[in-house]
């Protein structure tokens, strides 16, 4: 049996991060707690914004190396440039700083929980699998630029 060309993640990232901010609003409805102060909620606006920046960078620089930004797809190339310069994880980084920016703009505290968990469950089930194929494939390079870019900031 031959192993497939992909990470296999637990689940698409999207997904995963959906399932965070659908969690959050459920449960805001069902159990509104305390309302966050105006600076936390300017921070949540501030996040919202920067996350407009390395996500859609990483995707132009993927698409034009080549390689499919979706962990469901073969990766073809070792993208090391853009985004990827600062952090391994610049998309997911684009969806972890606009889910806790939205929790805190709209001040709801079960969504920044869920935030919370769903950096936990990534870590494992999609970061950690992603880090063990690339390491397989590009073997001293991947090892290499690891060490030289962290994985979040």
């Amino acid at each position: 049996m031959s192993r497939q060309d992909n990470p296999g993640v637990i689940l698409p990232p999207p997904l995963i991060y959906g399932i965070g901010l659908v969690v959050g609003l459920v449960l805001k409805a069902i159990l509104p707690l305390a309302e966050l102060p105006a600076w936390a909620r300017a921070i949540g606006l501030i996040c919202i914004l920067l996350s407009f920046i390395p996500g859609p960078w990483a995707l132009i620089v993927m698409l034009r190396a080549g390689t499919h930004p979706e962990p469901s797809h073969p990766t073809t190339a070792l993208v090391t440039d853009g985004p990827f310069r600062f952090t391994r994880n610049p998309i997911y980084l684009t969806f972890t700083l606009f889910l806790a920016g939205l929790a805190l703009l709209t001040s709801n505290l079960w969504m920044l929980a869920a935030c919370a968990v769903v950096v936990a469950v990534m870590h494992p089930g999609v970061i950690f699998r992603e880090e063990r194929y690339l390491e397989a494939k590009f073997g001293e390079a991947y090892r290499a630029y690891r060490q030289r870019v962290r994985r979040w900031l």
